[in-house]
């Protein structure tokens, strides 16, 4: 049974149906919010109960600031306010639009990852008007996302989370560890060439450590990976319904599989780097696994198509969806449920009871089942619509821009970790030379560059936490250069049996239409929901992963995943209850979302703490 709190069951012909005898059956009865621990500021709080406020934790997705209660005399994190504090509105912005315009509108809503954005919209177009890319488009669109993610995921590893594990950071909060650091030898020092974990963690300080600085230049070589295939980036405008409009040669596929082959270089180095500092911190204080830790519930939508498999149709979007590289799936209590895109997207909704948006399920919805006649609930993204209210913060009510994005009425969160946790579970990856998940994790093949072949093994962890969110990102540099050789080699073959085409042509329709667009961008989940009549967007919902990692609380009483995660983490800082920086917090939330942590500022009740520099060691001076 995949779902155990909606109505909906599978039946044995694979078809969803509502549970019979239920004459409302998606109504629930909403519960009251959880009551505050402190009295609402520092001066009236207890003796050891401190109110933080981090505002803005910004983020690409929109401005964050998150509030958070300490308990100092137990040392730990024990109530959590995530609230997005920005509201954009680029579902009103597309409203009565040519559906094509959402391509170039859409990439703006991310300054980080547009090319997810331009994709996915096209996913949905395609969808709404029945056309397919030709394979070589499925591939360079593939090619495209690998060269994103390498622009992505070092900016996160080494500017954003990876300062966190730095010297001067941590000289200030657990100087102990820096003198620790500095007589253990780094286990995996011959292969990233540094001797100790003390010259790793120099190599993390922000604006002036080697790997900091490096971190810059990597991100380069991502972003002309997908230049070579968008012509340009960020905001491609080459990502069109059909395909692409790039013009491709064999230069552009040489003149990327170069670039490439510097990334296999990196992974062999950036994955034992984190491997080295994860590992140290968990040795000198096991209780750090429980930084950022909460329960296991994950929820992807997969990225990169199988080009001889996709067909763009949401009839047959569960063989396409279980054949593409990065699995959809779903999670819960560390156990993969369904990797089906039907599954995921009926069983997905989104509440606002916390949320500046007024409530569209007291009108009449338009939808109560999707395309192939499984059951939807009013809360869906087809029947949503986006109302915006205004009004004061109130934790008890409502406080945030986000709404509460649940899958069967469960909290899940998404991140790249997930995608290759819904991978390593289903093991079902092609016969390939690079990438086999092995049921419990991913073994990758990094070819021969400057450095020797190397075969590199990520475990599916026993706890997700912040740590190990962070050593999946650096294993996600492995997982994506995996899958970009593939895609290149396949690219290879349709361009030498002439098969060059990259576009489909069509036509607008007129009729009424509605589709879905499945993807995925640096951080996970990322779907777009279109409904289009007389050649018009009627409406078109936009859901990222910070949607669902920001998310407050639900009707069900349910703190959103960055709220999970902040409460019980501990306080592991070795100083004085006055000078706790809160960097424990700060790294439960950074491991995330890189989106710009760097800005933070936090409120102690004795002034606010800033930064100017650009630098994410902004709160400790």
């Amino acid at each position: 049974m995949c779902f155990k709190n909606l109505p909906i069951e599978i039946g044995q012909d694979g078809k969803a149906r509502l549970l019979e005898g239920a004459t409302n059956p998606f109504a629930f009865a909403e519960v009251g919010a959880r009551p505050r621990i402190s009295g609402g500021s520092v001066m009236t709080a207890p003796p050891k109960l401190r109110d933080w406020n981090i505002d803005p934790v910004t983020r690409v997705a929109g401005a964050l600031a998150v509030h958070v209660v300490l308990d100092l005399e137990n040392r730990r994190a024990v109530e959590a306010h995530s609230q997005a504090m920005l509201f954009r509105g680029y579902e009103i912005i597309l409203k009565g639009r040519d559906p094509r315009d959402a391509i170039d509108i859409s990439s703006r809503a991310c300054g980080v990852c547009g090319g997810v954005h331009a994709t996915v919209a096209a996913l949905a177009i395609e969808q709404a008007f029945g056309i397919c890319p030709p394979p070589l488009g499925v591939e360079v669109r593939n090619l495209g996302e690998v060269g994103e993610m390498f622009y992505d995921h070092p900016l996160h590893l080494g500017l954003l989370a990876g300062p966190d594990y730095s010297t001067s950071i941590v000289s200030v909060t657990n100087p102990e560890l820096v003198v620790r650091a500095e007589s253990t030898l780094a286990p995996h020092g011959d292969i990233h060439g540094y001797r100790t974990i003390k010259d790793i963690m120099d190599a993390l300080n922000p604006l002036t450590g080697k790997i900091y600085l490096e971190a810059l230049e990597w991100t380069r070589v991502g972003r002309i990976m997908c230049m070579l295939m968008y012509g340009k980036y960020p905001h491609p405008s080459t990502i069109v319904p059909g395909g692409m409009s790039t013009t491709i040669s064999t230069s552009s596929f040489n003149e990327y599989y170069t670039q490439l082959g510097k990334i296999f270089d990196f992974c062999k180095q950036i994955c034992r780097i984190w491997d080295d500092i994860c590992d140290f911190f968990l040795e000198a204080n096991p209780a750090y696994e429980q930084v950022g830790a909460r329960p296991t519930n994950l929820a992807q939508t997969g990225i990169w198509d199988d080009s001889t498999v996709y067909d763009a149709t949401y009839a047959n979007c569960n063989t396409w969806g279980n054949a593409r590289w990065a699995k959809p799936g779903i999670i819960i209590d560390g156990k993969l449920v369904t990797t089906n895109l039907t599954d995921i997207n009926i069983g997905f909704e989104e509440f606002v009871s916390h949320s500046y948006y007024e409530d569209w399920t007291t009108s009449p919805v338009p939808f109560t089942a999707d395309p192939l006649g499984n059951p939807i609930s009013p809360n869906h993204p087809w029947n949503k619509t986006t109302i915006p209210k205004p009004e004061g913060k109130n934790f008890k009510d409502k406080y945030t821009w986000d709404t509460s994005p649940r899958w069967d009425r469960q909290v899940v969160e998404t991140g790249t970790y997930g995608r290759m946790w819904t991978t390593a579970l289903a093991a079902q990856t092609p016969e390939n030379p690079f990438l086999h998940a092995t049921g419990d994790g991913l073994r990758m093949i990094m070819p021969r560059h400057e450095l020797p072949e190397t075969e590199l093994f990520w475990p599916v962890p026993r706890t997700l936490n912040a740590l190990e969110r962070n050593r999946g990102r650096a294993y996600a540099m492995a997982f994506t250069a995996s899958i970009g050789m593939n895609s290149l080699l396949k690219a290879f073959d349709y361009w030498r049996a002439g098969e060059t085409a990259v576009s489909t042509p069509y036509k607008v329709p007129k009729d009424h239409r509605v589709a879905a667009g499945f993807w995925e961008a640096g951080r996970g989940w990322l779907v777009h929901h279109l409904e289009i009549d007389k050649g018009k967007i009627i409406n078109y919902q936009i859901t990222t992963p910070s949607t669902l990692n920001a998310a407050p609380l639900d009707p069900f009483g349910q703190p959103g995943p960055y709220e999970q995660a902040i409460v019980d983490t501990p306080i592991l800082e070795s100083v004085r209850d006055d000078d706790v920086k809160g960097i424990d917090v700060l790294r439960a939330i950074r491991s995330f979302d890189p989106c710009m942590p760097c800005t933070t500022h936090m409120d102690t009740g004795n002034g606010v703490i800033v930064r100017e520099v650009n630098s994410c060691g902004c709160t400790l001076e």
